[in-house]
């Protein structure tokens, strides 16, 4: 009799999410439900790329500045985490964007006064000429950041754009000191 129950139950709960979901068809049109599909589908995959980039550096140790470090030709904050160096070190980076396979690019942050500063990244120069490192953060994710919130959504990099997400990187006093980034060509 219960087992009867959960059939019911389910097959009610199945229809009523059919309805729904024609329901929404219907209020957006068509066309518009693939929208919401794919931006659905792009947010999961941020939102992956993000996780396992954060991932791979906590199993490194806690962040913090230390130091100066040459990045793209001028001196910069040394980014760690634990006791690796970050700053022109490309093998989380690459890692995050070799497991997504599409495209996915990383990068890191330090914070430079109110800039911040790639210091490692897979995003390549507008030119092919090789990575970005050295340039700073732009763009509507800079407020963010700034204001000390994730961003999430799409952002022209060097004038391309790119569906991104972004997050604080913050040491163990609390304090702001970088930014994860994790994003794809749109």
């Amino acid at each position: 009799m219960l087992r009867t129950r959960e059939l019911i139950a389910g097959s009610a709960v199945r229809l009523v999410a059919k309805k729904a979901l024609v329901v929404l068809l219907i209020a957006i049109g068509f066309p518009g439900s693939f929208m919401l599909l794919a931006a659905n589908a792009q947010e999961a995959r941020t939102a992956a790329s993000m996780a396992a980039l954060k991932d791979k550096t906590a199993k490194l140790g806690a962040p913090k500045i230390q130091g100066i470090e040459e990045v793209g030709g001028k001196s910069d904050p040394a980014l760690y985490f634990g006791t690796t160096k970050i700053n022109n070190n490309f093998d989380i980076v690459d890692a995050v964007g070799s497991e997504d396979g599409k495209g996915m690019t990383a990068t890191l942050f330090a914070k430079d006064g109110g800039e911040y500063v790639r210091v490692s990244t897979s995003v390549p120069k507008p030119d092919g000429s090789g990575r970005a490192v050295g340039t700073v953060l732009a763009g509507p994710a800079l407020e963010a950041i700034k204001a000390g919130k994730s961003y999430y959504g799409e952002v022209p990099i060097l004038g391309t754009p790119y569906i991104t997400g972004y997050e604080p990187i913050k040491d163990s006093t609390g304090a702001e000191i970088g930014t994860y980034y994790v994003g794809y060509k749109k």
